[in-house]
């Protein structure tokens, strides 16, 4: 059963959101490369040093960690304890995964949300820059990164519950539910 015909067109064009950004921000790895490259080369060949530079990477890093998480999800690329997981029936695993996300992600991202709004609120109000002199000042930007975070896992684990719904009540193949099987659909 084609990934289109099974999942709702919203589910679907959430789904296909998470594999647009985690593929866009694969790019800036290589961005993040190049200027940590820089930043070793003009520090050890020029004696030259530079907190943008420097902070910029972890503004990438901090980038891509957070807002490629959801994508991770998509792909089953989450550490879980897979003794017992690998050996189960595709039935079983969605069933895992279902409760998964019910009792665990779900819960956790609307907690980061909510205790994070505050945090990013005051980080906004005063427009918090880097506490480095001639840093990037964008620190509250950097902050938002966290609801946002928490808001794209709980998009994706909405879709990855519906796909195991859809396994459970044997409306989707288990294979057929699995993303990397659709890639020629986005």
């Amino acid at each position: 059963m084609p990934r289109s015909s099974a999942l709702p067109r919203l589910v679907d064009r959430l789904d296909r959101l998470s594999e647009w950004l985690g593929r866009g921000l694969s790019w800036l790895v290589l961005a993040m490369m190049l200027i940590q490259f820089l930043i070793v080369v003009l520090r050890y060949a020029f004696s030259v040093n530079s907190i943008p530079m420097q902070e910029s990477v972890m503004y990438l890093h901090a980038a891509v960690f957070m807002l490629a998480a959801g994508y991770t999800l998509r792909h089953d690329g989450h550490v879980r304890v897979d003794i017992f997981y690998r050996a189960m029936t595709a039935r079983r695993k969605a069933l895992v995964d279902l409760a998964g996300t019910l009792l665990l992600l779900t819960p956790v991202m609307v907690f980061v949300i909510l205790v994070s709004l505050g945090y990013v609120g005051k980080s906004w109000r005063i427009l918090e820059g880097s506490p480095e002199s001639g840093g990037i000042p964008g620190v509250f930007l950097l902050k938002t990164l966290i609801p946002l975070f928490a808001g794209l896992m709980l998009l994706q684990g909405l879709v990855e519950a519906w796909r195991n719904l859809l396994i459970l009540t044997g409306r989707l193949d288990p294979e057929a539910g699995h993303p990397d099987h659709h890639e020629e659909h986005l």
